[in-house]
């Protein structure tokens, strides 16, 4: 079983109009409740591709009550914790005719200390009893920037796998506890680490920082650029085909799920890579979230381009003769 572990779940209220008029009223819309955070959406493609999980959030007020009846309508198995604060919901609005998506996001909940706590008590006894834990996502507040990097810590205690996809002002400290797995994004990291990433010396000397902090694998992608990944110290370049995307929302999600569905199935780093690059090119090409299914992305896999960049892995031929 994986866990996903969400600090800041999102209620979203998605409204669809044909067309948009900003400075007139907009009627005969069509709307819709969808659940979200980054762990929530891991979750969501994990059970796409048939992989058992479990995630872990905060749920407060009478958002967190619409978003837990929509886990349970979604058959996302989940534990809560409740908090006295209100959920945060966001409001996506889409104009099908230009394309064009606007999102207005609340601000983020209040966590208390004793709701921390009560978080970081029930997670360990989780995390004891799952094969992998994936943090994901944003901190809502100062108090809650400590969660991701005490559950990395006490997952590496007890030899368990743990991937961290976050930002903010906690992921310096994430990537002190030594994540097994680390994924973001170039605009993410520059903007937590206040870094530049301009070049390809850059990314390539940041994930040899990263396998210095005993970090095993790291992923630094860039939309819809070429990225660039480590397996301990190998580095590679991924070369990705160019799409027209829909909505290219969580897309490092369904990333992520690749990773650990790619654990999971004890696949090699490389096809672990083109797996995870075709699910979050697969769901760019979508309006919903983190629903892509294996057979859709095999015409991915192919136009995907992986090169070792740097130290080179020798091959051996053990085949029997």
């Amino acid at each position: 079983m994986i866990l996903t572990v969400t600090i800041n779940p999102l209620l979203e209220r998605k409204f669809t109009y044909n067309k948009i008029d900003l400075i007139s009223e907009n009627r005969n819309g069509t709307s819709k409740l969808n659940a979200g955070g980054k762990g929530i959406n891991v979750s969501r493609q994990l059970n796409s591709l048939n992989v058992d999980n479990f995630a872990l959030t905060f749920l407060g007020g009478l958002n967190g009550k619409m978003l837990k009846e929509i886990l349970m309508r979604e058959n996302i198995k989940n534990v809560s914790i409740h908090t006295k604060d209100e959920t945060r919901d966001a409001v996506v609005i889409i104009d099908e005719t230009d394309k064009k998506h606007f999102t207005f996001f609340r601000a983020d909940s209040n966590i208390t200390s004793q709701e921390v706590n009560e978080f970081l008590e029930k997670m360990k006894k989780m995390i004891d009893n799952c094969e992998m834990v994936i943090f994901s996502g944003s901190s809502p507040c100062e108090e809650a920037d400590s969660i991701f990097p005490a559950g990395i810590s006490y997952a590496n205690s007890i030899d368990k796998i743990s991937v961290c996809d976050t930002y903010g002002n906690h992921l310096k400290s994430c990537i002190e506890s030594s994540p097994t797995v680390l994924h973001n994004n170039v605009d993410e990291v520059e903007k937590s680490l206040n870094i530049s990433l301009n070049s390809e010396k850059d990314k390539t000397d940041f994930l040899s920082y990263l396998y210095q902090k005993g970090i095993k694998q790291s992923f630094l992608t860039d939309g819809e650029k070429s990225f660039f990944a480590s397996n301990f110290d190998y580095q590679f370049k991924i070369d990705v085909p160019q799409i027209e995307a829909v909505n290219s929302t969580g897309s490092g999600d369904s990333f992520v799920a690749g990773i650990a569905y790619s654990w999971h199935h004890s696949l090699t780093f490389e096809e672990s890579l083109a797996l995870s690059t075709a699910l979050g090119i697969a769901n760019a090409l979508h309006e919903d979230v983190c629903n892509i299914k294996l057979d859709e992305i095999e015409k991915f896999k192919s136009e995907i381009k992986i090169s070792s960049f740097g130290k080179k892995m020798k091959k051996l031929d053990v085949t029997p003769s």
